[in-house]
């Protein structure tokens, strides 16, 4: 497994507010052990953060693009950001 770590910011659009999606996120984040937030935009789409290893990462990233089973995602945009030293939490907004 491929453990360095990265920050991934993410923009994700379609039916994904209102369905649960960022407490689906959240227990994704849990499981993986990424750090990071999530939070609903005004024009109906989601933002996140997360940092972790690439692998859990990928992992976040495919989970992120099914979304729970209410929802459905039309698309994720990924950017590579700066990691942030000492973040312990991923946290909901």
């Amino acid at each position: 497994m491929n453990q360095s770590i990265a920050r991934l910011r993410c923009i994700v659009r379609g039916r994904v507010q209102g369905v649960g999606f960022r407490w689906f996120v959240l227990q994704r984040a849990r499981r993986w052990n990424v750090t990071g937030w999530v939070r609903n935009n005004d024009d109906g789409s989601v933002s996140l953060e997360m940092q972790g290893s690439h692998d859990a990462l990928e992992m976040m990233h495919h989970e992120i693009t099914h979304g729970p089973s209410w929802s459905h995602v039309e698309s994720v945009t990924l950017t590579h950001i700066p990691i942030i030293s000492g973040e312990r939490r991923f946290l909901v907004f």
